[in-house]
């Protein structure tokens, strides 16, 4: 299966990307903003590492890491969505208010 490996390095560049971009950022809201959505990239990588490891290796030891990393790359993005839809609407509410 290459379509594992390629959104594991897809997903890794997009945290990388929005890691590095927090330091130009100047805005708390739009910090956090973006750290949400590094957020959701982190847990898209760790959901993907742990399924293409199993199969790559496919053994019981893999099966108990691959459900570890299942398990916290759909916490880590369950809880970035959580954030980035929050903090979406405080964008979205500030923009109205001073424009």
């Amino acid at each position: 299966m290459i379509i594992f490996p390629f959104i594991i390095v897809i997903s890794l560049v997009l945290y990388i990307f929005f890691k590095v971009r927090i330091f130009s950022l100047k805005d708390e809201l739009l910090m956090r903003y973006t750290n949400s959505k590094a957020r959701i990239s982190l847990g898209v990588l760790l959901f993907f590492f742990g399924i293409n490891q199993y199969l790559f290796y496919e053994t019981r030891l893999s099966l108990f890491i691959g459900i570890i990393f299942l398990f916290f790359g759909f916490i880590q993005a369950q809880y970035g969505v959580k954030l980035f839809k929050h903090y979406r609407k405080e964008i979205v509410r500030r923009g109205e208010v001073t424009g």
